[in-house]
């Protein structure tokens, strides 16, 4: 029998602590320059309250000891807090200055808990700070979440090939931190570790404190929320530094599996940084991208060299890890460029990073299989076996892998026919449902595209998106496991 006690013990624990998260833009508003956006310190005020008082009572409730978590608590932990939470953190900006629907509001929170990026703010310049750092910081919080969640969790549940990540945790035999606390706590420190260093960097390079903070939590997290309705190109004004070129480093920072950060910490392995597989391989494909990108600005526009280069590396490494910072309108790129973009959209990052997408490791598995199935026709009587950083490759990893290919652009598919059918033209449709999850943020077209925003969508399409944004970051199988009947039989 399926026992609810942890559940409701730990997803209680989790929306009290994002209560008290809410103080911090509480405090933001209090001290707004301007003392139009003083009053919306209230809405985080009454928001932390019930936060609290509802998630400590339920925490409260459920009190006791957890000997341990089955994967079927798993399962229903993982998908229920990441919901939960989203519902709580919309509160504010449902009751705040912006008047935003709660459907919006839903939206809001989503994009940024899952690190979409996508947004229905309309005049970012002019908004609440407590409202813009508390979208920060649903990004920077979902982006530490899911570094954790893809080392202590999706391995053990074995989700879309993630156990060949396992000897990356902490309770396997290559263990190197005694417990799970400890474990997620180093992986906290490094990635306070590099928001600090992306801000101090964006600070010393022209970028106002404010708005540098906002975008280092953003930029390490791969989320993509801003503070101008012009992105980051709002920072690139004639002289100032290559703003652009700090935040392509971070996102690809955020991108890079944070398990081997703590191993070169802890244990000096810092070879691994250079010889893993995984990340030489997500170097190799942005590298390519950009130089083919790179070509195609040459041709379209009168620029230099480095004016190119900037251009296509920062909006390659923007897509591919689903951040969506955007320093130029990419759809005036012509049709090849909008293809382009739209197909990395769905690649992503290294496994137990920040970033979105179907993650590169599953890519390198799904050509393995396709090297070893080519061998095996050529030669029916041998014996070969397919390695993942010198490790053999087993035959439920390939079936995890493969079924995460095809229900993930399965649920591609149906969302973008839904969308459709909601009234959304064939190329926002699309865009919409693969932006959405792939956690990428923009989309294509003259709607949702770099210089568009998620506003004018209807409710239904926005809640579905919602949705979609969901299964994109918890990925898939999470959550459609809880739609069997035999998950909850026995």
């Amino acid at each position: 029998m399926l026992v609810f006690r942890p559940v409701v013990l730990v997803t209680g624990a989790l929306v009290a602590a994002l209560g008290l998260t809410m103080l911090i833009p509480m405090l933001a508003d209090l001290l707004a320059a301007d003392e139009v956006h003083r009053t919306d310190w209230t809405a985080f005020a009454i928001g932390s309250m019930i936060c609290v008082f509802a998630g400590g009572g339920a925490a409260a409730a459920s009190w006791g000891p957890i000997d341990r978590i089955s994967i079927r608590q798993g399962f229903l932990l993982t998908a229920t807090s990441w919901f939960t939470l989203v519902l709580f953190a919309a509160i504010p900006l449902a009751i705040g200055e912006l008047n935003l629907s709660f459907v919006d509001a839903f939206f809001e929170a989503m994009s940024g808990l899952t690190t979409t990026g996508s947004t229905v703010i309309i005049g970012l310049d002019d908004a609440p700070p407590g409202v813009l750092l508390w979208r920060s910081m649903l990004q920077w919080i979902g982006g530490v979440g899911i570094i954790i969640m893809a080392f202590a969790v999706l391995p053990a549940l074995r989700v879309g090939g993630m156990q060949i990540f396992k000897t990356e945790a902490w309770d396997t035999s290559e263990k190197f931190i005694a417990n799970a606390a400890q474990y997620s706590l180093s992986l906290s420190v490094i990635y306070i570790f590099f928001t600090m260093v992306c801000f101090l960097l964006l600070w010393a390079f022209g970028m106002p404190a404010w708005d540098a903070v906002n975008h280092a939590m953003t930029t390490v997290a791969t989320g993509g929320f801003s503070t101008k309705d012009a992105s980051l190109g709002a920072f690139l004004t004639v002289g100032r530094a290559p703003i652009d070129m700090v935040v392509t480093v971070f996102m690809i920072i955020g991108s890079l599996p944070f398990g081997i950060f703590l191993a070169a910490l802890l244990r000096g392995a810092w070879r691994r940084l250079f010889t893993d597989s995984q990340i030489r391989f997500f170097l190799t494909v942005i590298a390519l991208l950009t130089i083919v990108m790179m070509l195609h600005v040459l041709t379209l526009f009168e620029t230099d060299l480095f004016t190119a280069f900037r251009l296509a590396i920062f909006n390659v490494v923007s897509i591919i890890t689903g951040t969506g910072f955007a320093t130029t309108d990419y759809h005036a790129w012509g049709p090849f460029a909008q293809g382009v973009f739209f197909c990395i959209m769905f690649i992503g990052g290294c496994a137990g990073s920040t970033s979105c997408g179907m993650k590169i490791f599953r890519f390198q598995v799904a050509l393995a299989a396709l090297v070893l199935y080519a061998r095996r026709l050529a030669h029916p009587n041998g014996v070969f076996v397919a390695r993942y950083n010198q490790r053999p490759l087993t035959d439920d990893v390939f079936v995890s892998v493969l079924s995460f290919f095809f229900v993930y652009f399965a649920a591609f598919a149906t969302i973008a026919v839904l969308l459709s059918g909601l009234g959304l033209d064939t190329l926002t449709a699309l865009s919409a449902a693969g932006s959405a999850i792939a956690n990428v943020g923009p989309g294509l077209g003259d709607i949702i595209g770099p210089s568009g925003n998620y506003a004018p969508l209807p409710d239904a399409a926005k809640l579905l998106l919602a949705g979609g944004m969901l299964l994109g970051r918890l990925e898939l199988f999470t959550i459609l496991v809880l739609f069997s009947p035999a998950f909850w039989r026995g």
